[in-house]
């Protein structure tokens, strides 16, 4: 994670982070979720006492100007990008399929359509 901010912000870019706020051990300003999730200004101008630690990330920031301690497990953090270009990564939700309900490797349904037939494409140019 502090390579990738380091990166974004080398580059003259805003680090944005995309945080599951739902997720335990979160400490976000609830009224600023959105759908169960936060995305966070980390550039050093936009925060205080920046800490990108192994296990998580936190600092001091002004949220419509109250100030507030903000505190992110990394294994909630979906994603982190740079706000200009858009660059950046985003993480996988669960490795294990949790999300869904599913194991690592679902059995398909039954009902499950076929796969699509395998061999030449058939589209064609239109002009």
């Amino acid at each position: 994670m502090r390579a990738l901010h380091q990166w974004i912000s080398d580059n003259g870019q805003t680090p944005h982070l995309v945080v599951d706020a739902a997720q335990s051990g979160v400490v976000v300003p609830e009224q600023h979720v959105q759908e169960g999730r936060i995305i966070l200004n980390v550039s050093y101008s936009a925060t205080s006492r920046l800490d990108l630690a192994n296990d998580e990330i936190s600092f001091d920031g002004r949220f419509g100007g109250v100030p507030r301690t903000v505190r992110v497990p990394l294994a909630a953090v979906l994603g982190i990008y740079a706000k200009e270009s858009g660059e950046g990564l985003v993480f996988p939700t669960d490795e294990y399929g949790a999300a869904s309900g599913q194991g690592p490797n679902p059995e398909p349904s039954p009902d499950a359509p076929a796969p699509p037939p395998s061999g030449r494409p058939s589209l064609k140019i239109v002009r």
